[in-house]
């Protein structure tokens, strides 16, 4: 996945859980097809009886976002605020945003005129659209209004009305007001709401055992209307994300050869062995140890760099962001018959990028955070469980995307910063030539091994 994992490990048993999401879609979707084929007046009712399984499910899923953001925010804001001091990690951020950046503009630029070729049936979208729920997109404020809603009055209203921007403010300012607490105080606020975002964690995943039943369920009446449109819709979409996630991949090569000096010969050697693992196992975390080594052996960047960029990269840098937000976004709208603007995806790609330091370390943990923001455009909640259960193939590509660009931040950060060695920097390193005593005329030191080991008198 392209997220940490979990303490409690992959939901569903490994990659058995996303597979069976996937088949419960394909089969959702052929008997919907079949449902719809057959002009069946029973089948129809029979799949109004199974739909409303999959809104629970996607009530339990947003259910779980507003406490498990909060607290991994809080949580993390604190303990970083001790962590991550000085020069470097104000650097590091600066990479990471700047390369989130430019997936969010590519993403911008490129997303919108494909799926402007995605062609979905206006009557179907249209039936599709009055079966979800009533998700009304609100008014768009002014500039002063936004500014002004950015620091919210009433935090737990803003919580309850699902306003996310607002609360992120919010648990960002408290998180760092923990952080300058005293150290025994600190220490126990932040261990609270990381116990919090644990539980959360915990909960998420008891609700991922249940995605084969709401997407079963959600698949059922959403081929049911689309008929068989939804095949063609659903490949179009995995490709085109996918082969955006690819593409910005190879651009990060360029980035490293022109501002890391590094050529992509030397790049794709260091990077390969991270990407294996990562590809296997859909998980930045897995493919850690491989960065660290090939960072420092490979690339030969300094390890008070990697050692710190790294961990800090796997849990708050996920580049695949400011693509897969936007993308995801086009996708449910043209199912849905919702009509996005060049400014909504704007939106939706930049708050992506500053979405990714909250992105719970779950399997397709982002769609978690995204349902609101979903809702805010106009587009229904129900479209979360259908990408859930496509993740399974883009998530491949997210996961080479984010740990290529881990390795392109620190290189980035290594090739800038001056080359302090450790202890075992300095022993790899190629020793000054000898100078004999003669040519000096200094005679050295005695050294310890030398030294008398007689006890001395008190």
């Amino acid at each position: 996945m392209s997220e940490a994992q979990p303490a409690g490990g992959r939901w569903g048993g490994g990659s058995g859980g996303a597979v069976l999401a996937l088949a419960a879609l394909v089969v959702g979707a052929a008997l919907g097809i079949a449902a719809a084929a057959s002009g069946s007046a029973t089948a129809a009712r029979v799949v109004g009886w199974v739909e409303p399984v999959g809104t629970l499910w996607v009530n339990a899923v947003r259910m779980t976002v507003i406490p498990l953001v909060f607290a991994s925010l809080v949580a993390a804001v604190a303990a970083t605020g001790a962590r991550t001091v000085g020069r470097l990690g104000w650097r590091a951020f600066l990479v990471f945003f700047v390369l989130l950046a430019m997936g969010a503009t590519l993403a911008v630029l490129v997303a919108p005129p494909l799926f402007a070729r995605l062609r979905v049936d206006p009557v179907a979208a249209e039936s599709l659209r009055a079966a979800a729920s009533a998700v009304e997109r609100p008014p768009l404020p002014s500039f002063a209004s936004w500014i002004v809603g950015l620091v919210p009055a009433n935090p737990v209203r803003a919580a309850a009305d699902g306003a996310m921007l607002p609360l992120i403010v919010f648990a960002l300012a408290f998180g760092l007001a923990v952080g300058r607490l005293a150290p025994q105080r600190r220490d126990g606020v932040a261990s609270f709401f990381g116990g919090v975002a644990d539980a959360m964690i915990l909960l998420v995943g008891w609700v991922l055992a249940f995605a084969p039943v709401g997407v079963f369920a959600l698949a059922l009446g959403l081929a049911l209307r689309l008929g068989t449109g939804i095949v063609g819709a659903v490949g179009f979409y995995l490709a085109t994300h996918s082969a955006l996630l690819l593409l910005l991949t190879l651009l990060l090569y360029v980035v490293v050869a022109v501002a890391g000096r590094v050529s992509p010969g030397r790049f794709a050697r260091a990077a390969l062995p991270a990407q294996v693992v990562a590809a296997t196992t859909r998980s930045s975390v897995a493919a850690l140890p491989a960065m660290l080594a090939s960072a420092e052996r490979t690339l030969a960047l300094p390890r008070a760099v990697t050692s710190f960029a790294l961990p800090l990269a796997v849990s708050a840098f996920r580049l695949n962001q400011g693509i897969s937000w936007p993308v995801m976004a086009l996708f449910a709208a043209r199912l849905y018959g919702v009509e996005l603007g060049l400014g909504d995806v704007a939106a939706l790609a930049a708050t992506g990028v500053l979405m990714s330091v909250s992105v719970p370390g779950i399997p397709s943990g982002s769609l978690f955070v995204v349902a609101p923001f979903f809702a805010a455009a106009g587009i229904p909640p129900e479209s979360i469980g259908v990408l859930i259960a496509l993740d399974l193939v883009p998530d491949v590509f997210k996961t080479l995307l984010n740990v290529t660009g881990h390795l392109a931040a620190v290189t980035l950060l290594g090739r800038a910063e001056p080359s302090v060695p450790d202890d075992a920097d300095a022993a790899r390193a190629v020793p000054p030539p000898v100078v004999p005593e003669e040519a000096t005329g200094i005679v050295p030191a005695p050294t310890a091994s030398a030294m008398p080991t007689t006890t001395p008198s008190r």
